[in-house]
């Protein structure tokens, strides 16, 4: 009996050691079997879910503006001269210069005749509208604007600045409203007895930008709108006035900002697609 009970008892360690291997065993297998899938799922990581920007887009009052086409056929000029050039008296014919230039290393020479009259024929995407320019009133600003126009610099651009019931403004080859010729000048200003009536700038005015003094004078201008006028101090030189198309400007005026916004970034981006000069009086 004691031989059958120790017999036993080998039995049972021999099968309590299997199990433990079998165990352990098995617990290896399931490890390596762990990693294998470890590794695997790593080697080709998943494209991860687009991630939500946490930044908010603002935005001014005036929305981005859209651009017109210019009209079919328009003229691309003479090649452009970006580099400044010395001014020199462009051909005084309405065909003007044979190469476009946009940037002068100083201001112009006199060009036109002190007591000369001038039309500036200005052909815009939505029309045409004419400016009666009379040098007797200011030949320094009449000069600066009809020496630009002969060399095509006003050709192609747009008109930046646009508030309604203000003024429509222009003349930056940039577009951005901080361009000029490369030069400033000091032109002239209405006299201060006219802020009495309020009649310095009338309607269709014609008057060059500034940056805050005459001295600033370059080549942006504006054309002034109804009730635009009452509104300007005498701190702009005048050129012209609008003598016909009129209509065309409202309407550029129109595309504009409101009124509530100085920027006056417009809604629709309006082009000049020509500025033609022609001498209509000595």
């Amino acid at each position: 009996m004691r031989e059958l009970k120790v017999a036993e008892e080998q039995r049972g360690r021999r099968r309590r050691r299997s199990l433990r291997r079998g165990g352990a065993v098995v617990l290896v297998v399931a490890i390596v079997i762990g990693l294998v899938v470890l590794l695997s799922s790593g080697s080709t990581p998943k494209k991860p879910a687009a991630a939500k920007s946490s930044t908010k887009t603002t935005s001014t009052s005036t929305s981005a503006p859209t651009s017109t086409t210019l009209p079919k056929g328009t003229p691309t000029t003479a090649p452009v001269s970006h580099t400044a050039v010395a001014p020199v008296c462009p051909p005084a014919t309405p065909a003007g210069a044979a190469k476009r230039v946009i940037a002068f290393t100083k201001a112009p020479p006199t060009c036109v005749s002190p007591t000369g009259v001038y039309d500036a024929t200005v052909r815009t995407d939505v029309g045409t509208f004419v400016v009666r320019l009379d040098a007797a009133t200011g030949v320094a600003g009449v000069n600066d604007f009809v020496f630009l126009a002969r060399y095509h610099f006003y050709d192609l651009t747009v008109f930046h600045r646009v508030i309604q019931g203000f003024v429509v403004q222009g003349g930056d080859p940039t577009g951005t409203g901080t361009g000029g010729p490369g030069y400033s000048f000091t032109g002239n200003t209405p006299p201060s007895s006219c802020t009495k009536v309020g009649d310095c700038y009338p309607t269709g005015t014609v008057a060059l930008a500034n940056s805050g003094a005459p001295s600033s004078d370059g080549s942006q201008f504006f054309v002034v709108l109804p009730g635009g006028g009452k509104q300007l101090t005498p701190n702009y030189t005048v050129i012209g006035h609008v003598i016909s198309g009129m209509a065309v400007v409202d309407r550029i005026g129109a595309d504009g900002a409101p009124s509530t916004n100085s920027a006056g970034t417009p809604k629709v981006l309006h082009h000049i697609v020509k500025v033609t000069i022609t001498q209509v009086g000595a």
